[in-house]
């Protein structure tokens, strides 16, 4: 078994860097450094007082110490993880793109007043966990040792848990919300015909050979056709 060291290192380059962030933001609100009121995205604040960094900082707290928190961070480690070196392997900067837009979607859906919320991390989780459950739609989810479940359903499950144990919903359904929107963008709309308009952009390429980000986008071999159908998932060449 690695120590926990190894397994560090051993993460894909996004997620060590979401997660680590996560932590140690949290770690930071936990012991006094900062306030959480100063890095939570409060409307006015972040776009009439021109406190930009809230834009930014927000995304970074999961909540404080306690198991939801644990959760949390063990979702980003593992669904995160799935996905960059599973369906976006050798493509980082595609995952880093997905990163990109879910954010900046999740601050447009968060000035709805409804949808209001100063912490959207949480919403980032869920909509990686979207996004694997759309990539891994048989995988079996056995849910605390008491329910076995197609991943298909897991985000909904998890939603349903939130709301029993007495958890905002609104994080959750952004995070939802913001996934689907890129799945639908990029893998279901292309399915039905359509044309893949959230292509990554050029400079995010640039970007990740530069700094040699993990592995370049356009190292990759060309991705193979998709199968039909409505929630498949992506299809993957054997022997790669």
């Amino acid at each position: 078994m690695s120590s926990p060291a190894e397994f560090y290192n051993s993460l894909p380059p996004i997620t060590k860097a979401y997660g680590t962030a996560c932590f140690f933001t949290t770690v930071a609100v936990q012991i006094g450094l900062i306030g959480p009121e100063l890095i939570a995205h409060i409307h006015d604040l972040s776009y009439y007082n021109f406190q930009v960094w809230r834009l930014l900082t927000n995304f970074f707290f999961l909540g404080p110490f306690s198991i939801n928190f644990g959760i949390r961070l063990l979702m980003i480690a593992r669904y995160g993880v799935q996905l960059e070196n599973g369906p976006f392997q050798r493509r980082t900067a595609d995952f880093l793109w997905m990163m990109l837009f879910g954010a900046l979607t999740l601050l447009v859906l968060s000035a709805i007043p409804f949808f209001r919320f100063p912490f959207l991390g949480i919403s980032v989780v869920f909509m990686l966990l979207y996004i694997w459950s759309r990539e891994f739609p048989n995988a079996t989810i056995n849910l605390y040792g008491l329910v076995a479940l197609k991943a298909f359903y897991f985000p909904w499950a998890m939603l349903c848990l939130d709301v029993i144990f007495g958890s905002p919903i609104v994080p959750d359904l952004l995070g939802i919300l913001a996934g689907h929107l890129y799945y639908f963008l990029t893998v279901l709309h292309p399915l039905a015909g359509g044309k893949n308009i959230l292509q990554t952009p050029t400079f995010l390429h640039k970007l990740v050979a530069r700094w040699r980000i993990g592995t370049p986008t356009r190292n990759a071999a060309p991705e193979p056709e998709r199968a039909s159908g409505v929630f498949r998932g992506r299809s993957h060449r054997l022997g790669q």
